[in-house]
């Protein structure tokens, strides 16, 4: 029999014996180095909270007792050690071609294309009720999990809560704790089953799980959001977090343009967009000489030069930056919109990837650094080249009497 502290009979005479008590569990003969720590942190910081949002007692005594730390998860500190993220900026810095090969693509658009016929009528009822075409939708499954087929290893709850006490980020996973234990509360998925990333990401389309209380959807009428075994469920889920994010029915996410020289790249960005009629009477027109649709003339158009001038242009609409919602960088949203494209016609860009001299994260975060001193506007010095580095490499090129590539030099 476990002993009992005071401030657990104390619990108990309020009703919460029942996780506590196995929170004090006696650890096992080959108990990690942090597992005491790691009990005491969920009593004090995950079962108040997970009980203030309306997780049951039951719930909390089965699934956190006997929970351990995973320490094999990269990015982790001493518990409550926090800090930013440790980034290897040794690491080589990828040029966006490389994400871009055309056999990948052609390998999903061919396992995409079957899919797309097998849903069909799942694909239909989600397009109606969300305003979001199929084929952005099936790109995004192909793009988080390969449209099932990868694997999801880990134990979603345990990620979760070791890198809530002993993450770099322990506040925001926390409530991401707090969330998963709420999910095995609901009902949808067991704990067996509740499978993710070793960043926390649930299920097939990648859902932390704040997302998934928000997004998750079940659309397949068995009372369960299972974003890991449904696809009825994971399409829908997909489509309901665009929507809400403010995909725009009716709107395509780009178009692959050219774009004239004395049209500066540094001009790029989603804060510097203009009408799409504004930029084909400077000159800006769509590869193959076909003509932007003619409703979208007077919407906002946003000039994307993902490799600067050394690689193809797009004027991306605002269902773009929608995508970008789902993932924070360029080359995924352009990923995703050219495996979307590719479903029609599995045609690559026009507009070539020109090679580009390698480096590391290291030297592009020093260019950034000494770029954020002389008052530029890098978005962050983080060795990654997103649109501010680029338009500010533009600017800086300009100022030095270059022709301006927006790309390193």
């Amino acid at each position: 029999m476990h002993q009992t502290s005071p401030r657990l009979s104390r619990l108990i005479a309020i009703g919460a014996a029942t996780f506590m008590g196995l929170a004090f569990a006696a650890p096992h003969a080959t108990a990690g180095a942090y597992d005491a720590q790691f009990r005491k942190f969920l009593e004090r910081e995950i079962v108040p909270a997970a009980r203030a949002a309306g997780v049951s007692s039951g719930t909390l005594s089965r699934e956190l007792s006997g929970l351990t730390p995973d320490t094999s998860l990269p990015g982790l500190t001493r518990p409550g050690g926090g800090g930013p993220p440790k980034v290897n900026y040794q690491a080589e810095f990828r040029a966006p071609a490389r994400y871009f090969s055309d056999n990948r693509f052609t390998a999903l658009v061919r396992s995409g294309r079957s899919l797309m016929a097998r849903h069909k009528g799942t694909l239909d009822a989600v397009e109606r009720r969300f305003g979001v075409p199929r084929r952005i939708v099936l790109a995004i499954w192909a793009r988080e999990s390969g449209y099932g087929s990868a694997s999801i290893p880990k134990d979603a709850l345990r990620v979760v809560a070791t890198r809530a006490f002993m993450g770099q980020r322990p506040d925001f996973f926390k409530k991401e704790t707090v969330a998963a234990l709420k999910i095995l509360d609901d009902g949808h998925i067991s704990r067996r089953e509740m499978r993710s990333s070793w960043g926390g990401a649930l299920g097939q389309p990648q859902f932390l799980p704040t997302s998934f209380l928000k997004y998750a959807v079940d659309f397949d009428g068995d009372g369960k959001r299972d974003i890991w075994r449904s696809a009825p469920d994971v399409l829908a889920s997909i489509a309901n977090y665009l929507k809400d994010h403010g995909w725009v029915p009716g709107r395509d996410w780009g178009y692959e343009v050219t774009v004239p020289a004395d049209i500066s790249c540094s001009r790029e960005g989603p804060d510097r967009g203009q009408p799409i009629a504004k930029w084909v009477r400077e000159g800006i027109k769509r590869v193959k000489g076909r003509d932007f649709p003619a409703f979208e003339l007077k919407l906002p158009g946003y000039l994307l030069m993902p490799a600067g001038r050394f690689g193809p242009a797009f004027i991306a609409t605002d269902n773009f930056y929608v995508l970008k919602e789902y993932n924070e960088s360029d080359v995924y949203a352009l990923f995703v919109g050219h495996l979307a494209d590719r479903y029609g016609n599995d045609v690559g860009f026009v507009g070539n990837w020109h090679p580009i001299r390698t480096t590391t994260r290291g030297k592009v975060r020093q260019l950034q650094l000494s770029m954020e001193k002389a008052g530029h506007d890098v978005g962050g010095a983080d060795g990654l080249i997103g649109f501010k580095t680029r338009r500010s490499l533009g600017i800086v090129q300009q100022q030095r009497g270059k022709a301006p590539t927006c790309w390193l030099d």
